[in-house]
């Protein structure tokens, strides 16, 4: 019986372990007709492809895959976490030191949030890492107008339906009153669209700071809103997945801040 099974693996994953884009977005530019193979423009991402391949996307020959690499983001406030933007506002990939690869973004904030966002120069991490399956906690430090209930904050504790969404139960902790404000903090493992603000709403309150301070295993710590820093490639390797839940990743080498920001999205895809 013969296999009639295509050798190599589909073009999207390849395009995605090679730092071009995740999967979805790299379907997206192979329909828009910016990707060969063997000097044939195709429009199908149902395309199986080997290393022996020449594969170009917008002109440039795509190489064998870098080795996998994490950074870790201080993501200000006023930027969003796409590639392109139709409002034309800033993104996360233009305020990146000159010196990063192409990387992607593992999950997303959003425009008004801060903190911690991770990213890599690997699509097949960045679908691993967002996999609900991952199971790995986002802890944020939450600031709302007024104050709150214990009993309030019990339905989230409990898991909240909100216009016929379910969310999880979160772990909720009311930490401290200052002045017209609370702070709080609050743990996640879904991370649904704007989750916290839109739960937070439900029970009666504004959410007007939101810090994400760590996802899984990594950390923010004292790292300087918008630094960078890169996870060494042992503690990467242990998060791929092999194995026991992973401990926080210790102190990584930081990539310092550009002076300007360079244009929206320039040279990377999110």
């Amino acid at each position: 019986m013969t296999n009639d099974t295509p050798k190599g693996d589909r073009i999207a994953k390849v395009l995605s372990r090679a730092g071009i884009a995740s999967r979805r977005v790299s379907e997206t530019m192979i329909e828009e007709g910016r990707v060969s193979v063997n000097g044939k423009t195709i429009t199908s991402p149902a395309l199986n492809v080997t290393a022996e391949d020449k594969i170009v996307v917008d002109g440039k020959r795509v190489g064998a895959p870098e080795e996998p690499r994490i950074w870790i983001y201080h993501k200000p406030a006023g930027l969003v976490t796409s590639e392109r933007d139709e409002k034309d506002r800033a993104t996360v990939f233009g305020a990146l030191p000159e010196s990063m690869p192409r990387v992607m973004s593992i999950g997303r904030l959003d425009i008004n949030s801060e903190g911690l966002l991770l990213l890599t120069n690997d699509g097949e991490i960045k679908r691993k890492l967002e996999l609900p399956s991952t199971g790995w906690l986002r802890r944020y430090r939450v600031r709302i107008n007024g104050s709150v209930s214990e009993a309030r904050l019990d339905e989230l504790r409990a898991g909240i339906t909100v216009e016929g969404i379910h969310y999880q139960p979160m772990i909720v902790t009311f930490d401290r009153q200052q002045g017209a404000n609370a702070w709080l903090t609050v743990s996640i493992r879904e991370g649904k669209n704007r989750e916290i603000r839109r739960t937070m709403e439900a029970i009666g309150v504004v959410v007007n700071r939101l810090i994400r301070v760590s996802y899984g295993p990594f950390q923010l710590g004292d790292l300087k809103q918008g630094d960078v820093e890169e996870v060494k490639s042992r503690v990467v390797r242990d998060q791929l997945g092999l194995g026991a839940r992973p401990e926080p990743a210790p102190k990584r080498r930081v990539v310092n801040r550009p002076k300007r920001n360079a244009p929206a999205g320039k040279k990377r895809l999110g």
